[in-house]
């Protein structure tokens, strides 16, 4: 992973986590989706920004968000590398399935970690 992108997804989640614990859950969903864009190819961590989304929608008594973030923890640990909607926020209000444009600041550092045709 590029050290850009790392240093990103790094502050992405701090930032996110920060927010839990002073309870701003629009700041925390803000910087959640942002790490679950920034990190959709990596197992690992996109099941994490699913997990901080499922605990961030228990906080705030949002089951719609509990509920529709455990299939999703179970789909990232498992297709991650294989397929993934593109600029896909993660949210439960939205289609697991649907692509959605990725905002510009992020492009650029998604571009370099971008799989590559040998990579597939």
């Amino acid at each position: 992973m590029k050290a850009a992108l790392q240093l990103a997804i790094e502050q992405a989640f701090q930032q996110a986590e920060h927010a839990m614990r002073e309870m701003r859950s629009a700041d925390a969903f803000q910087w959640l989706e942002r790490t679950h864009i920034l990190t959709q190819r990596q197992p690992l961590l996109h099941a994490r920004s699913h997990w901080l989304m499922l605990t961030l929608g228990w906080q705030v008594g949002d089951y719609r968000e509990v509920a529709g973030q455990i299939p999703r923890i179970v789909a990232a640990l498992l297709f991650s590398k294989i397929w993934v909607p593109i600029g896909n926020t993660g949210r439960s209000k939205v289609s697991a399935f649907t692509p959605m444009p990725v905002p510009e600041e992020l492009q650029a550092l998604l571009a370099n970690d971008a799989p590559k045709p040998s990579d597939r």
